[in-house]
């Protein structure tokens, strides 16, 4: 099969368990100017993975193609979170090089519903195991898209999550973005901070005290929830 028609057969099965009344709801819900199927992640993501496996999309060429052709015009929301799943569930192929290919899918998505996964999940994995990815995270921190500026953040996140990671990094983001007005950079510094703070809470702590009230309500208010 072609990467064409091995998205065609994603699509088509996901249009077996997909649901209108969903649908209009997860539209609204989404603020989405796009066409919802109304599928559940769940059901997307053991869509992508099922198929994937089928049709042996493991090579990296292929699952950028199979994501390209997903993709398309961007016009379906689910065929965007397929072509996010498929990255997601294969980055362990993607190298630093790939980044450019994420980023231009983070800049057309326009939602946290597929901008999330892709920057904490793919690009993640690849800020992981690829240090020449450093230098692409570091322009993202400072891009005045919104959407790149967080993706910046939850890159850096799984690691932290698990008690490591690259702190000094996202202390310097995070230090850049204090003042920042846009409500979803500030839940991503939150998100993060809270996060680290369940495995590393001196550090998130030392992070408050230094910025004093600078750090806007909302950051504060994640960033304590697991402090001692």
């Amino acid at each position: 099969m072609s990467a064409a028609d091995v998205a065609e057969e994603i699509v088509a099965r996901l249009g077996d368990v997909s649901d209108p009344d969903r649908a209009a709801g997860e539209a609204a819900y989404l603020k989405s100017a796009r066409r919802h199927l109304g599928v559940r992640v769940p059901d997307v993501r053991r869509t992508v993975r099922l198929v994937a496996g089928e049709q042996g999309v493991a090579a990296r060429e292929d699952v950028l193609a199979v994501a390209t052709a997903l993709w398309a015009t961007g016009e379906v929301h689910e065929r965007c979170l397929a072509a996010v799943e498929l990255l997601v569930v294969r980055a362990g192929v993607l190298v630093a090089d790939d980044l450019d290919a994420i980023e231009r899918w983070l800049r057309a998505a326009g939602t946290w519903a597929l901008v999330d996964p892709l920057a904490e999940k793919a690009a993640g994995d690849v800020v992981v195991r690829d240090p020449a990815a450093g230098p692409t995270l570091d322009r993202w921190a400072a891009d005045p898209h919104f959407w790149i500026r967080r993706s910046a953040l939850l890159a850096l996140l799984g690691p932290l999550r698990d008690g490591v990671g690259d702190w000094e990094r996202f202390r310097r983001y995070a230090d850049s973005m204090v003042d920042e007005r846009e409500f979803f950079v500030r839940k991503a510094i939150g998100w993060v901070l809270r996060e680290t703070g369940k495995r590393r809470p001196e550090l998130v702590a030392a992070w408050l005290d230094d910025h004093g009230d600078r750090v806007p309500g909302l950051v504060r208010r994640e960033a304590v929830k697991y402090l001692p």
